[in-house]
């Protein structure tokens, strides 16, 4: 029992002190400002929102989505918003394909310019993810990538890239739920202010 509780201890507090690093940088929030400032132009303009990634990514992909078409925290229109990847379509394309192209090809036939695309990548070398990536770009659709490990291939590719200063997948990813939880709230304050009031 003390060994776990030791586990929990160090994990908590690996947890905060990523995230604390995260948070002191101002280069860290000033792009987070522009996650939001993204978000808030596409959805104003009337485009949708696309998101996607591998694994836990994918989860997370899905749960942003979600957020949008359903709620946040309170009653409000829905906001156009899908996680690429559905079950049918990533058997068909892997298996015509190949898995690089699940998520391009799905934005190939969906995404139009003015959309936005979200992409999660720990490592940023999803290849999967890179090739939705340059379809985004011919399309003319932006598109922000949240990484970690110094943000590999998609680092350089993405309209804006927010890296997390971890190097496990899971605290990448903690950090990347936060990011999207927060970059919801405060698309939500700004659209919907009588959700806060």
């Amino acid at each position: 029992m003390v060994k776990s509780l030791e586990t929990w201890q160090t994990s908590f507090q690996d947890a905060k002190t990523v995230l604390e690093k995260f948070m002191n940088d101002p280069a860290q929030l000033e792009k987070c400002g522009r996650f939001t400032e993204l978000l808030l132009g596409t959805i104003r303009e009337g485009g949708n929102l696309f998101s996607c990634g591998n694994g836990g990514s994918h989860c997370d992909a899905m749960h942003f989505a979600e957020e949008f078409t359903g709620r946040y925290r309170k009653d409000r229109r829905a906001i156009g918003a899908l996680a690429l990847g559905d079950s049918s379509h990533v058997t068909c394309v892997s298996n015509d394909y190949g898995f690089e192209h699940i998520f391009s090809r799905q934005l190939e036939g969906l995404g139009r310019p003015g959309d936005l695309l979200i992409g999660l990548s720990t490592s940023g070398n999803s290849q999967n993810v890179i090739n939705a990536f340059q379809v985004a770009r011919q399309k003319g659709i932006k598109t922000v990538a949240l990484l970690g490990k110094g943000g590999g291939k998609l680092k350089d590719i993405a309209d804006l890239a927010i890296v997390v200063p971890a190097e496990t997948s899971d605290r990448i990813q903690e950090v990347h739920i936060k990011l999207l939880h927060t970059v919801i709230e405060t698309v939500e304050r700004e659209l919907f202010p009588e959700n806060y009031r």
